[in-house]
């Protein structure tokens, strides 16, 4: 009989992981690029000064960024909490009551679709070689050894929002003063394309869709952000 694992996932669950860390770096550039986009084309509704506008520009980029990297770390730190509480729960029951333990790892792997018979023999074989991952990753669906890190998420988003955020700050101060908004509008739609098919292929579901409600998105925040500032511009706030 081939010795059994206790993995919780399915061959190829590393590839999952890192699909996951791609998808939410392709978002978060994707947050980058819409809320710096509306930012400075609001302020370039309101004035031409390209001071102004790189002065907006940054601001937007480290507040979203530090705010990304502050809620990741909370989020992620919370996570990781929760799965150190469960570890610690699963590690407390396989002392006090091993072979009740040892029960609920066979039923979980007959639930599995293993017959008694050899979801037993698996499960003994696990509980001899490390019983806390093999319920962590049967029961639990934790990798002890792969504990989410909460400083690595903060990072990444910090990383992809500011790279998102750089194009519209880089499109709406560099080009001439007449041509600064049509570069950025450009720049930005077709960037929202891109990570708008990027993601739906990530995710296997429809690129045309996912590509027009990017790029409508965006084009509907910039839209409303530069008719504000144009107005407020127009009052002399």
């Amino acid at each position: 009989m081939t010795e059994p694992t206790a993995h919780d996932e399915p061959p190829g669950g590393g590839l999952g992981t890192r699909l996951n860390w791609l998808r939410a770096a392709v978002l978060g550039a994707n947050d980058g690029v819409v809320s710096t986009a509306g930012l400075v084309v609001g302020v370039a509704g309101a004035t031409g000064s390209r001071s102004t506008l790189l002065t907006a520009g940054l601001a937007g980029l480290l507040a979203g960024s530090m705010s990304m990297a502050a809620g990741e770390y909370v989020s992620v730190s919370t996570q990781r909490d929760s799965e150190k509480a469960a570890l610690a729960e699963e590690r407390r029951e396989l002392r006090e009551r091993p072979e009740a333990e040892l029960d609920e790892l066979t039923g979980l792997l007959t639930t599995r679709g293993l017959s008694p018979g050899v979801a037993r023999e698996a499960a003994e074989q696990l509980t001899a070689r490390d019983a806390l991952r093999a319920h962590a990753r049967v029961e639990l669906g934790i990798d002890p050894d792969a504990l989410t890190n909460p400083w690595h998420a903060a990072g990444a988003s910090f990383l992809a929002f500011t790279a998102g955020a750089l194009l519209p700050l880089l499109a709406i101060v560099l080009p001439p003063a007449p041509d600064r908004l049509w570069v950025t509008v450009a720049s930005v739609l077709a960037a929202l394309a891109l990570t708008g098919w990027w993601s739906a292929r990530l995710g296997e579901a429809p690129a045309g869709r996912a590509v027009l409600r990017n790029t409508g998105g965006g084009a509907l925040a910039m839209a409303v952000t530069y008719a504000a500032g144009s107005l407020l511009g127009a009052a002399g706030i």
